[in-house]
């Protein structure tokens, strides 16, 4: 009888710990090492000369997020930063509302169609990452310019008589995000999409319900863990954006993308720019905490579902 090729001691299926060594090191040297070196800085003290951290423990970085000093010496709670933290947060949730709303009709279409038109529509979803984030924020700069082909249509349409100011407004940075992330909803959910019976919505149907009850009682559902995962997609990585409120934004709706990248360049506040990074880090934990628990209560509350109580 031929022998076992089992490690000892390993479960049926569970291969060495060996063969994922690689994949270890790769996440403690490249992700969990850096974080830990953002976490130090944080706690540590400004250069005099504002060229890297002075080697002394303190709690000012933290502090300065929510209060500044004036000239006199007294301190008073100073909401800025708390502000860039909060137009982050939203400017992000509008990105992911966005593009979920534009996300679940594309997907759905893509996935009624036949295996090869499938394989190209998505294949016509990922074009945009072949080309530079960097040039295709640039193209936008000049697509929502006063001189640009939407202003020059509107004027010559007759709709406006002078040109809209689109760059450099909170408008422009959403739009920007929108175009970079809408993919990362794509695809998601229409790998959701892909796997679900449509006979089901098809059998609502001939029961009498309407196109919006099959909708919002049946497919959706179907297709919730694909929501959850874009939404996550598309959330966490707009919180941290940089190009898109830096060059369609102007400065006017700065991100805490942008102000991190001041801190640790012109300012050279280090200790400060750290602090802020781990904020965000705090942000994306607390957002995974509401995303999974979401997730669990729907797939609670829909894992008693009949087609009966749907209709």
């Amino acid at each position: 009888m031929a022998q076992s090729t089992r490690v000892r001691g390993a479960k049926p299926g569970q291969g060495s710990w060996w063969a994922g060594l690689p994949g270890i090191a790769y996440l403690v040297l490249l992700v969990l090492a850096p974080l830990v070196v953002i976490l130090i800085y944080s706690f540590l003290s400004r250069a005099k000369l504002g060229v890297g951290v002075k080697w002394e423990f303190t709690l000012q970085p933290y502090v300065d997020l929510f209060y500044s000093e004036s000239l006199s010496g007294a301190r008073s709670f100073d909401p800025t930063y708390v502000q860039i933290f909060l137009n982050s947060v939203i400017y992000s949730l509008i990105t992911a509302v966005v593009c979920l709303i534009m996300a679940i009709p594309i997907a759905l279409w893509i996935a009624t169609r036949s295996p090869r038109w499938r394989m190209l529509l998505v294949f016509l979803v990922t074009i945009p990452f072949w080309t530079s984030l960097l040039i295709r924020t640039y193209a936008f700069v000049i697509i929502l310019n006063d001189n640009g082909p939407i202003n020059e249509a509107l004027q010559g349409l007759g709709i406006v008589s002078a040109p809209i100011s689109m760059l450099y407004t909170p408008f422009a940075t959403i739009v920007g995000l929108v175009y970079s992330f809408l993919p990362f909803m794509i695809l998601p959910i229409y790998a959701s999409a892909e796997r679900f019976d449509f006979r089901l919505a098809e059998a609502a149907y001939d029961l009498g319900a309407t196109k919006l009850t099959v909708l919002r009682r049946i497919v959706l559902p179907a297709v919730r863990p694909g929501i959850i995962a874009g939404f996550i997609l598309v959330f966490i990585p707009a919180l941290g954006s940089f190009l898109a409120p830096e060059l369609l934004g102007g400065g006017k709706t700065s991100m805490i993308a942008n102000v991190i990248a001041a801190q640790f360049g012109a300012s050279r506040n280090w200790p400060f720019g750290a602090a802020l990074s781990v904020m965000v880090l705090v942000i994306v934990m607390l957002a995974l905490v509401v995303f999974v628990a979401v997730a669990r209560r729907t797939a609670r509350r829909g894992s008693g579902q009949s087609m009966e109580s749907l209709l």
